[in-house]
């Protein structure tokens, strides 16, 4: 499973790296205003913490041959190399976006995901990571843990090296469920991270660890 921090929210990112096997980060328009920065600002902050891992940036150009330029502005100006994603609505001129992207050796995750037919034309598109939405799809019935399995499942079938890029969670299930279904990777906010790794029987066991080993731990470090 690959993990990815969806936040731009810089000291949350500063704690999850810290200690969290991170491989990087997800943002959108939605994530970028909630930080209160700019573009610019965001994704430079970011890259500080980041390092080497991936910078998925989504565009909010509406057509193909601007869409294409927008992508290769930002992964020249960030100067981010292969690090840089270009994440792109699966939207008509975000397919011809992702193919003609694709060809010029660029990164592509397909986002804004509803359906397995939507992953699939994306992923025979060329992108690297189709992004479904699981709580949004649950929110009007249509299971999105299902759907996850089933696009997993094509990539699978098919052989497509895409893979898929679970988002939108309300809850630790359902993240759970999505590891469970086939999902290679899942972009999750700061306060759902922190409480994959929490269980209160860890806390009283460590409780009892450091009672218990009181006064015998006689090998000075």
């Amino acid at each position: 499973m690959i993990y990815m921090a969806d936040t731009a929210d810089l000291s949350a990112l500063k704690e999850l790296y810290d200690f969290f096997p991170l491989e990087g980060i997800t943002t959108n328009p939605t994530i970028l205003k909630q930080s209160g920065m700019k573009l610019s600002e965001a994704v430079e902050e970011v890259s500080r913490i980041v390092g080497d891992g991936m910078i998925h940036v989504q565009l909010i150009s509406t057509t193909a041959k601007e869409m294409v330029k927008e992508a290769k502005k930002y992964k020249s100006y960030f100067d981010l190399g292969d690090n840089f994603y270009a994440k792109i609505p699966v939207i008509a001129e975000g397919y011809k976006a992702m193919r003609l992207l694709k060809e010029s050796g660029m990164n592509v995750t397909a986002t804004a995901i509803f359906t397995q037919q939507q992953a699939l034309v994306a992923a025979k598109a060329g992108a690297d990571f189709v992004a479904p939405y699981v709580s949004r799809l649950d929110n009007i019935s249509s299971h999105g843990i299902e759907v996850v399995r089933d696009i997993a499942r094509n990539m699978n079938e098919y052989k497509l090296d895409t893979k898929v890029l679970a988002a939108s969670f309300k809850t630790v299930d359902q993240i759970y469920r999505v590891s469970m279904n086939g999902s290679h990777s899942a972009t999750i906010s700061p306060e759902l991270l922190l409480q994959l790794i929490q269980h209160p029987m860890t806390d009283i066991s460590v409780t009892q660890f450091l009672k218990d080993g009181e006064g015998l731990y006689d090998v000075s470090f």
